[in-house]
Order: C-alpha cells, then sequence, then structure tokens
C-alpha cells in the first residue's frame, strides 16, 4: 500500500475537519467501553448520526449508489483519523451503518436494498444483531431459534441473548433454522424482523461494570414476512459469515493509542516512594512495547480494508485484527491497575479515585471484547486453519 497521501486525500481531509469544526457542537466525546448510558446519551448520539448523514458522513465506506461516498482506504483512515483529533466518534446507534448495511448491499434483493438502507442512513430505524443463544454462543452454528413456513410467513420461536442496543431498535435482523434436520451450517436462514412484531419481548442483563446495553430477546410465534429472508432459505449461514466478517474487521484498534497516552500520563503521576511509576525503565519499556502493539494493529486494520474497496466481503485477516486488539485493550488496563495498586480497587466515580476510577472501569470492560463477535478462541481456530493452514484440530 502506498501511504503518501494524494491532492485528492488532502482535499477530503481539508473538506471533512472544516466540516467538523463547523458542526462540532453537535457531536458526542468518545465513550468509554461497555460504559452505562447517561441521562439523554442516546438521544444525543442520534442527533450526532443525523448531523453526519446530513453532511454525507455517516457511511463512507458505503458506495455512492447506496449513498455513501465510496471513499479510498486512505479517506477511511483519514476520516477516523479526524473524528479522534476532533475528540469525537462515528455514534453507537446500533448495527445497520456497520453491519447490516454492508451485508444488504452484499446480499440483498433491490427491494430489501431501497426498502432497508435509506433508512438505516438516517436512523430511523436502528437494528440490533440476534445471533448468540444460551447454549449457541462461540458455537454459533449450533442456534435452536426456529423458524417454521405458514404461507407466506415464518413463525419464529426461541431466544437471542447479549443482543446490544435491542432495548432501542426497532429492527432485528436474526439467524433462525429452518431445517433442524440438515447439517448444523445447514439448514439457517437469515431473517430481517420488524421488533414491534407481536410475540417479541426483551429482557435488560445487566453486566459488572453497571451497564444494561445487552439484552436477551424472546420470540414467542412471532411471524415473519418471507420477503423479508436475506439470501436463500437455508443458506443463511453465508450471509451471516459475511456480517461476521464485517464485525470482526470493524475498528477494534481505535482508541487503543488514546488509552495508552492516558496511560503514560498515570504512569508520570502514580508515585512509588520518592519516585514516580514513569522513572522506571521497567514501566517505560512495558509502555513502548504496547505502542508497538498498537502500530503493528493499525496496519492490520488498514489491510483489511483493501477486500472491502474492491467489493470483496471481509476475508479471515479480520480475525487477527479482533483477536490482537481486544487483548491488547486487556494488557492496557490490567498494566494500569498495577500502577495503581490499592488505588485500582475503587470503583469509577468514587471518592479518591484517580482518574475518576475509569482504569477499574475499562478493566471490568476489557474482558467482553475477547468474548463476543466470535471469542478470541475461536479466533485461533480461524487464524490457524484459513491463514495459516493448519489441520484442524
Amino acid at each position: 500500500m502506498d501511504f503518501n497521501y494524494t491532492a485528492e486525500d488532502e482535499a477530503f481531509r481539508a473538506e471533512f475537519r472544516a466540516w467538523l469544526h463547523k458542526n462540532l457542537q453537535y457531536a458526542t466525546p468518545i465513550r468509554e467501553p461497555l460504559a452505562d448510558e447517561e441521562a439523554g446519551d442516546w438521544e444525543a448520539r442520534i442527533r450526532w448520526h443525523r448531523k453526519l448523514n446530513e453532511g454525507g458522513w455517516v457511511a463512507i465506506n458505503w458506495p455512492k449508489e447506496y449513498g455513501g461516498r465510496g471513499a479510498s482506504i486512505l479517506q477511511n483512515i483519514i476520516y477516523h483519523e479526524e473524528l479522534e483529533r476532533a475528540g469525537t466518534e462515528l455514534p453507537f446507534t446500533g448495527f445497520g451503518i456497520p453491519l447490516l448495511g454492508p451485508t444488504l448491499i452484499h446480499w440483498g434483493t433491490p427491494e430489501q436494498k431501497r426498502r432497508f438502507l435509506p433508512k438505516i442512513l438516517t436512523a430511523e430505524e436502528i437494528w440490533c444483531q440476534g445471533y448468540s443463544e444460551p447454549n449457541a454462543g462461540s458455537d454459533l452454528a449450533a442456534l435452536q431459534t426456529r423458524a417454521v413456513e405458514d404461507g407466506d410467513y415464518f413463525i419464529v420461536n426461541g431466544s437471542k441473548i447479549w443482543t446490544s442496543a435491542a432495548h432501542h431498535a426497532d429492527w432485528i435482523f436474526l439467524l433462525v433454522r429452518t431445517d433442524p434436520e440438515a447439517p448444523k451450517h445447514k439448514g439457517i436462514s437469515y431473517l430481517l424482523v420488524d421488533m414491534k412484531t407481536p410475540g417479541i419481548t426483551v429482557r435488560p442483563l445487566v453486566q459488572m461494570t453497571g451497564a444494561h446495553g445487552f439484552n436477551q430477546v424472546f420470540f414467542e410465534d412471532v411471524r415473519v414476512p418471507k420477503q423479508n429472508l436475506v439470501g436463500a432459505k437455508n443458506e443463511g449461514w453465508q450471509v451471516a459469515l459475511t456480517t461476521l466478517m464485517f464485525e470482526r474487521s470493524t475498528g477494534h484498534d481505535r482508541g487503543l493509542a488514546k488509552q495508552i497516552a492516558e496511560l503514560v500520563q498515570l504512569a508520570r503521576r502514580v508515585r512509588y516512594g520518592s519516585t514516580t511509576a514513569w522513572e522506571s525503565s521497567a514501566v517505560r519499556q512495558q509502555i513502548a512495547q504496547f505502542v508497538l502493539d498498537a502500530e503493528a494493529l493499525k496496519y492490520t486494520s488498514y489491510r483489511q480494508l483493501t477486500r472491502q474497496l474492491k467489493g470483496l466481503p471481509p476475508g479471515p485477516e479480520g480475525s487477527m485484527l479482533k483477536l490482537c486488539s481486544t487483548e491488547l485493550a486487556l494488557r492496557i488496563a490490567a498494566f494500569a491497575l498495577e500502577l495503581l495498586g490499592t488505588y485500582g480497587q475503587l470503583a469509577r466515580n468514587s471518592p479518591f479515585a484517580l482518574d475518576g476510577g475509569k482504569w477499574s472501569q475499562r478493566m471490568l470492560a476489557a474482558r467482553g471484547p475477547t468474548i463476543y463477535a466470535g471469542t478470541n478462541q475461536i479466533q485461533h481456530n480461524i487464524i490457524g486453519e484459513r491463514v495459516l493452514g493448519l489441520p484442524k484440530g
């Protein structure tokens, strides 16, 4: 890859930077991982999403014919650099922009694209993801939520768990088993389901961070029109893999550089006797290793973008990005607590907690990303089999 910016790229940067400067009053700050929503937080994110969309800045990697900018690899990089420089981010408003939209562009019928893509862009319809089940998390293909044909409908029964933003969502993209006699990777279908359909119940799940963005969703005799089937019946596993590849390649390395910079400042303040932690060469060496790891991840993410911009779904290389970035975030948080010592036990916003207790919050939150979007153990298997060509265990 050529990382020299062209005049067109620099013009793109200047245009976006100027737009951000003009509209920064609408921006939401970068959120702490798995932090609970503050009052008005969701509405603020929706407003920022819509303001970005008004300027044509909410789905820049989508093709132009679907409302994106068809941005190049370097323009995608510039986009996120400028958001981070401005102290903001593309707000999380469900999984329409990063996951379902690109999946529909690849697999959807013309009618599905016309119906759903415009309202994803405007945040008129919020999407959640119905994949994991209480007994089918890492082994996603073992899912048991059933869909039985009934005329022009599927009748869905079962439940999904760890469903982020289900309490806000208007729609869910849902994996269901439509042929229970087929091998487990066959007989699965991919449905688009209106969350207002009778028979759907959403129950919040509270994590140890105190946040409740996850949910369990129950389906009891839910009627779904057959026109909401994406791809062929019983061939939904291939559609699901496309969504998973987009999920595993979406920005796992972002925010790590900021956390490392904050870790440096923490090491300069924490005192060990008459000196600070930063004066220890061992501490500096460990932080330097974090910097090197983050740089390696940054270039891994650049490489992954290449496939998407060639019109291909992301490949198994995205598993390396997901695996290494989540492990790095976990190591950064753990090292911060080592520096803090007994102060690391203080919860977020506790009196006397350094940095408002955000490091203990990050430590509690850091294990989650190693589990969702396919556990890191699963990522090891994918990398071994599909990247390194090792035999299946």
